[in-house]
């Protein structure tokens, strides 16, 4: 086991756990609304005017119900109540028979953008998924298990998978696919039921048979209607972040259903970090295209944590230097990020080409990619520790 690795989880583990969870539970929580807010500003100050996605909602949700399964944040149930109240009370579609809109203003309670998303119900099944999970609460199962009825009778498309929404859209997208696939790895683990690993089947097939790029071995991000490439540059879209994500979600789902996936997640990995890493500030890219051409030169926080996520699945499957790699992206993570935030317990956004900060605001829905990137590096160490 890396001495390096586990020094650099450690202080990951205890800045969730010190800092942002209590930070985020308090001045990132509206009480007036009872709902979380969407951003901290540069300064930490909570912003209060801006309408809020319901989809932070629901991450917030799925990270102090797992806070709590943890043991890491206990002191939340209040906070996860309201906020379930929140959603039923302000942004369900015909009292939750068509779903959740996609956008509200918390202080008015009022519905800004009343559209049914697939991405938005994606983390909606997740968090409901955890919230029974880690509190027995039987109302969120339902949720989650009426929302997938609702997706399939709405959105369903006859070339596979899930329209974007109830909306016209440019382009079809993996991204909601790759969330709800987790999600309903998230519904198998909180019930046990195989039916809920079944619908995960059909999302891996998708990747295997239309995301992946076997001949660039990239993960492609638009489609047209038969996902096929969208046309033009929207198809040679290609993230590093995704790359990384999908290495961790396959694994993720062959520990559980025994498909053999690593031949897809190692060539991921490995072009991942060929095409996306700069090397001199070892932070990953926004986007490149199919080739490995840098488009987008900034670089946001939430790759790093699914590069952390991916390098330590690799690294249980054996991968040679991986476990280095995700001590070097926790690092990374905490020097340009985290520990340089203005509050403990925010962080900033995205740096430009040359390192520069270009948004220093602290979006409420990078806590999603903070914690699970937390939780797999506690679980690992753990592990060492267990068999030491």
């Amino acid at each position: 086991m890396s001495e390096r690795f586990l020094a650099a989880a450690a202080a990951f583990e205890t800045w969730i756990r010190d800092r942002a969870l209590p930070l985020w539970a308090d001045r990132g929580f509206d009480t007036e609304a009872g709902a979380f807010v969407e951003r901290l500003l540069p300064d930490g100050t909570p912003d209060l005017e801006s309408p809020t996605r319901v989809r932070v909602q629901a991450r917030q949700l799925f990270v102090y119900a797992a806070a709590h399964h943890l043991g890491w944040h206990t002191a939340a149930r209040e906070r996860i109540a309201s906020t379930l109240a929140f959603l039923e009370r302000v942004a369900a579609r015909d009292g939750g028979r068509r779903g959740y809109a996609s956008r509200v203003h918390a202080r008015r309670g009022e519905v800004v953008d009343h559209r049914l998303d697939l991405y938005d119900t994606a983390f909606l099944i997740l968090a409901f998924a955890w919230c029974h999970r880690a509190f027995g609460l039987q109302s969120a199962r339902s949720r989650a298990e009426w929302l997938i009825e609702l997706i399939d009778r709405e959105l369903a498309c006859d070339f596979g998978g899930w329209r974007e929404g109830d909306y016209p859209a440019p382009h079809r997208r993996q991204n909601p696919h790759m969330h709800l696939f987790e999600a309903f790895l998230a519904l198998y683990d909180a019930t046990g039921e195989a039916r809920h690993l079944a619908r995960a089947g059909e999302i891996c097939a998708l990747f295997e048979t239309r995301f992946f790029d076997p001949r660039r071995d990239v993960l492609r991000e638009f489609f047209a209607e038969d996902l096929t490439p969208a046309p033009g540059a929207a198809g040679d879209s290609v993230e590093p972040g995704h790359m990384m994500e999908w290495t961790w979600l396959l694994g993720q789902y062959e520990d559980r259903s025994g498909h053999p996936l690593q031949r897809y997640a190692t060539r991921l990995y490995a072009r991942g970090l060929e095409m996306g890493l700069d090397r001199q500030s070892g932070l990953l890219y926004d986007e490149v295209d199919a080739d490995g051409a840098v488009r987008q030169a900034t670089k946001r926080c939430w790759p790093m944590t699914e590069w952390i996520k991916a390098a330590l699945s690799q690294a249980r499957r054996g991968r040679d230097g991986a476990l280095d790699q995700a001590a070097a992206a926790i690092e990374a993570l905490m020097r340009h990020y985290l520990d340089c935030a203005a509050v403990p317990g925010a962080w900033i956004d995205r740096r430009g080409p040359n390192g520069e900060v270009v948004d220093a605001h602290a979006p409420a829905s990078t806590f999603y990619h903070l914690f699970v990137a937390a939780m797999e590096a506690h679980a690992y160490a753990q592990r060492f520790a267990q068999s030491g």
